[in-house]
Order: C-alpha cells, then sequence, then structure tokens
C-alpha cells in the first residue's frame, strides 16, 4: 500500500499516526507473525450504476450523477460537463466499482475542476478526456498546471461567469489553502483564489457545486439554489466538517444535496474521505432532501418552490 507524501501531509498532522498504525496493521510490521486487525468502520458508497453514452443524449431535462469521489456528472438537455473527474489513476485504493471510464466517454462540453488536488484534478483521467472534450475550466492557477500538462484550459477569478453552450458558470469562493499549514523550506504559498466552487445555471434550475473547503460566511448568504452538490467531509480543519455541513444545509432547508467525496477511497483512517451520510442526515432540516447517490445514479434536477 503506497501513500504518497502528498497524502501524508493533506492528511494533517493528527491523522499521521494512526495512518502509520493502519498500514503496519494490514501486513508492514516488522519481524515476526503478521499482525491483522479489525478493519476501522468506514461508510462506503451502495453499489455502482453504471451508465454508457445513452447518458449523454439531448432531453428535455437536467440530470446529475455522481461519479464517486467529488466527481459529478451534468446532462443539461444534451449539453454536458463533468465536475472534478477521478476516473483512473489515484494514488489511494479504491473501493468503488467507476461508473464510466474515460475511453467509454463519447462527448463532453466541458469538465470544470475545482482545485490541484489530485482527489480532484487527475491529470490520468483529464488526459484520457481531452480528445473528446471540448474545454477544461478553472481557476486561474489551475489553468496554468493544465496548460502545462497540454490541456486547452481557461483560467477564471473567483466572482467571473463564463458560458458552456447554454449554461452560465460562476466561480464560487472557497478557503482550502491546506498546503499553507505545512509549510516545509522552498514551499510555494498558496492563494485563496487558487480554489473554487461552481455556480451552474441550466434551463431547468441552478446547481451549487461547493468545492472543498472550510465553511466561510459567504457560502451561508448564497441565492436560492435546486441542487447543492456538497463536498462532504467530516475533516473540520480543511473542510466543512460534520458541523459546518449541517449548517451550510441547513442554511437552504428546501434544497436537495448530493453528497461527493465520501465513501470511495479505501483509508479508514484517512479523515477528510470519512463522512458518514448518517451522521449528516440526523442532524439536518427535512432530512429526506440529503440524496446518498450510488455511483452513476441519476437525479433529475427541478426548481426548489421558493419559501
Amino acid at each position: 500500500m503506497n501513500f504518497t507524501r502528498r497524502s501524508l501531509l493533506f492528511a494533517g498532522a493528527t491523522a499521521v499516526a494512526p495512518m502509520i498504525r493502519s498500514v503496519r496493521a494490514l501486513g508492514q510490521a516488522g519481524p515476526g507473525a503478521p499482525v491483522k486487525a479489525a478493519k476501522k468502520y468506514q461508510a462506503k458508497a451502495p453499489k455502482t450504476q453504471p451508465f454508457g453514452a445513452g447518458a449523454f443524449a439531448a432531453s428535455q431535462q437536467t440530470a446529475i450523477r455522481w461519479l464517486g469521489s467529488a466527481g459529478f456528472f451534468i446532462n443539461s438537455r444534451g449539453t454536458t460537463l463533468m465536475i472534478d473527474p477521478l476516473l483512473e489513476g489515484f494514488d489511494m485504493p479504491i473501493m468503488i466499482d467507476q461508473p464510466i471510464l474515460p475511453k467509454q466517454v463519447p462527448h463532453l462540453d466541458a469538465v470544470l475542476i475545482t482545485h490541484a488536488d489530485t482527489d480532484h484534478y487527475s491529470v490520468a483521467t483529464c488526459r484520457d478526456l481531452k480528445p473528446v472534450c471540448h474545454s477544461f475550466d478553472s481557476t486561474k492557477y489551475v489553468a496554468s498546471v493544465m496548460q502545462k500538462a497540454g490541456l486547452p484550459a481557461s483560467g477564471y477569478g473567483i466572482g467571473d461567469t463564463f458560458n458552456v453552450g447554454p449554461l452560465r458558470v460562476k466561480l464560487t469562493p472557497v478557503e482550502h489553502d491546506w498546503q499553507n499549514s505545512f509549510q516545509r523550506p522552498g514551499q510555494r504559498h498558496v492563494e485563496k483564489d487558487e480554489c473554487c466552487g461552481f455556480w451552474i445555471e441550466t434551463p431547468d434550475g441552478t446547481i451549487w457545486a461547493t468545492g472543498d473547503s472550510k465553511l466561510i460566511p459567504q457560502q451561508l448568504q448564497m441565492p436560492q439554489m435546486d441542487a447543492i452538490l456538497l463536498d462532504y467531509s467530516e475533516d473540520a480543519q480543511f473542510h466543512f466538517g460534520l458541523e459546518g455541513s449541517i449548517k451550510l444545509c441547513n442554511a437552504y432547508p428546501n434544497t436537495p444535496v448530493l453528497l461527493g467525496h465520501w465513501g470511495t477511497v479505501d483509508a479508514p483512517d484517512f479523515t477528510p474521505f470519512n463522512g458518514d451520510p448518517q451522521h449528516l442526515i440526523a442532524r439536518v432540516v427535512n432530512p429526506q432532501r440529503i440524496q446518498v447517490l450510488a455511483p452513476g445514479q441519476l437525479f433529475v434536477l427541478e426548481r426548489v418552490k421558493k419559501s
């Protein structure tokens, strides 16, 4: 089992020791008989519902599918895009079947990337999607990284808008500059505007993809949206955490919430990936609106009635 330096830093100092113990328990201890330990509980996504080329066809609706990890696929009346697709090539073990592989994707109008962490910007996935994808869009910094990888990327500032066909997309603010908490000699300072969320206006309603973030006041003061794609993590150091997720969901009590960033990576001691939807469902207003989708499962966007 290979945990990269980046993965160790991403976990935060408090998670490194239990992660090392977990690796040893899986057979990397010192001399002597292998040590076996009961695996720590980890919430896992429902069984994958694969989809194919038919999901990319034009229709009279806006369909959303969770891709596993932090990724989502949107088909809005034939305009197709993916947000943070991680469909191959991750450096940690995955415990789901992918609902679709890059080679099975017939076409995409855009891939939107919220930030450069490898569970959101998968170089392998994006490179294999390049032949069928019209554009790659992100913050200015991430676009520069993608351009160096040979991708036709465009970069924007927080608050900027651009169009993907008839869809209007706006970059929303987040706070996820976690690297600055682990200073090393020569390390580049990460600016807050290198990470973002996406506000997507479709003919059938508005979708807000939150991106990875600690809870910030602006996120509780958004206009009415019709679906939230929540990067759900119970790690409160660099993500919303359970309490932050509750506050965010309760700020928009009638909006369906589609959960991502959970139930995908096989790393039970790796806090950022280990949210349990049942913890959130137990404490939010109108809990029936929390959508615990299987990877690939269809969700049809509908406008939320204003209170």
